[in-house]
């Protein structure tokens, strides 16, 4: 259908406003493709489960795995149980897995009882597993051939099992107890000679493969090395279990990243969209990292009680701790933001741990020096229209200003940068060292340098 989608949206609602026939309306939305039938949906979610009824199952099933899993829950709630039972069946086993694993155990136990006893031990199976783990991504349904087996075989066994299989993109070769020996591409088995064994010439031993047990983030950073459009997974002793394929990983990459932004801005992950989420759980999320970051923040009044003193001397010293404070948590949450972003894409290792110092020491004080010398100026040019502003000493006072810039901005960059590879070094996650948190650190320690320094530099003089 060549319709843009705006065309689709006005020809659906006239179908609904004019009441047309149900198989009119089949008709179109099978005509459609997959990803306009679930834009439907997302702009028209009271409609949701009503497309879903009328759809076959099988384009059914394809819509309701790439919908938001709100949608899912909704229209799941909503379906009449035979629909439900013929959609969850129809679902690949990995996609069913990982609508069941957001849902609460009691739903998950009727539903599961609404599988085929296929289907309901494939799921039981993937639900075993941890849940961050590469077990609960696979899927069963792949091809696997013998090392014996001739090409011509191997093709005919694809043309009777494909359609089951999640992909015929790549085949698997194991042994007689199901041991992972190896696989190969369908382009190189279509241009192998059909009378020679898988043996003699798809084998090159350079087969890569997942454990059961490895993280999804781990795996996800496998396909990348590797440019695979599915890889295999086996159990501890390389027996074959399942596959795992791209389109997985680019819903984990899409969950990491999500994830890694909430984290950044100093809140719990979100396992379900904004709008979705009940106000108390998205008060739960947010709240415990605010308190967390507001005792820190108390920590600042601490260290300005303690120079107390100080400030009664020389109460404009006061005028420039927003200045200050707001130089180290920017350059600070800069630093850890790029930091974080740079370990997630795999453009740093812990072992270029030295490197980044020494380049954010080098940047620390550029910024710094440049952020010194427009503070710098500023005082002076206020000296010069206000001249009782500052007083007799106001040289002195820009250059303890500036040289408390630089040593904040140089902090806040240190910071910022180190902190995600210590925690990644700790097996945290990289994330947690967010710009909020950075931020408050360095509000802390900068109050302590910038009073530090000017004791030093005007005592005697303001102090």
């Amino acid at each position: 259908m060549s319709l843009d989608y705006h065309d689709i949206e006005t020809k659906f609602l006239s179908f609904i406003d004019q009441s047309a026939d149900k198989l009119v309306i089949i008709h179109f939305l099978i005509n459609l493709n997959i990803s306009d039938v679930a834009r439907l949906i997302d702009d028209h979610a009271n409609y949701g489960t009503e497309i879903i009824n009328l759809l076959p199952t099988n384009r059914a099933s394809k819509v309701f795995k790439i919908l938001d899993i709100t949608q899912q829950k909704e229209i799941i709630q909503n379906l009449p149980n035979d629909k439900v039972a013929a959609l969850l069946n129809d679902l690949p086993a990995d996609d069913r897995t990982n609508f069941l694993k957001d849902l609460p155990q009691g739903v998950i136990r009727d539903l599961i009882k609404l599988l085929n006893p296929h289907e309901r031990k494939i799921t039981l199976s993937l639900l075993g597993y941890p849940e961050h783990s590469v077990g609960r991504l696979m899927t069963p349904d792949y091809i696997f051939v013998s090392p014996l087996d001739k090409v011509g075989d191997v093709l005919q066994k694809i043309r009777v099992e494909g359609k089951k299989s999640e992909t015929i993109d790549v085949i698997y070769v194991v042994d007689t107890a199901g041991t992972l020996i190896d696989d190969f591409s369908i382009r190189d088995l279509i241009l192998a000679d059909p009378q020679k064994t898988v043996n003699e010439c798809l084998l090159d031993g350079r087969v890569v493969f997942l454990n059961v047990h490895d993280d999804q983030e781990h795996a996800y950073e496998i396909f990348k090395m590797n440019n695979r459009a599915a890889l295999p997974v086996t159990d501890d002793k390389k027996k074959l279990l399942g596959i795992v394929t791209m389109d997985d990983m680019l819903w984990v990459a899409k969950e990491e990243f999500n994830e890694d932004l909430q984290k950044i801005g100093g809140i719990e992950a979100f396992n379900e969209p904004y709008l979705a989420m009940p106000l108390l759980n998205l008060f739960k999320k947010r709240i415990s990292w605010l308190v967390f970051l507001f005792l820190g923040e108390m920590l600042t009044a601490s260290a300005m009680g303690y120079f107390q003193h100080e400030i009664e001397k020389a109460t404009v010293l006061a005028l420039f701790v927003p200045l200050i404070m707001s130089s180290g948590g920017n350059s600070g949450s800069q630093a850890s933001t790029l930091i974080i972003q740079a370990l997630s894409v795999g453009e740093l290792a812990l072992s270029d741990w030295w490197r980044v110092l020494r380049r954010e020491i080098i940047s620390g004080i550029l910024l710094g020096s440049v952020l010194a010398s427009i503070g710098f100026v500023r005082i002076g040019v206020w000296h010069f229209l206000i001249p009782s502003l500052y007083g007799t000493h106001w040289f002195m006072l820009s250059v303890t200003v500036a040289l408390a810039v630089v040593g904040v901005v140089l902090w806040g960059t240190l910071a910022g940068s180190m902190l995600p590879l210590i925690l990644k070094k700790l097996g945290a996650d990289p994330a947690v060292s967010s710009a909020p948190f950075v931020a408050t650190l360095v509000d802390v320690t900068g109050i302590i340098i910038y009073f530090t320094i000017a004791y030093f530099l005007l005592k005697g003089i303001l102090l």
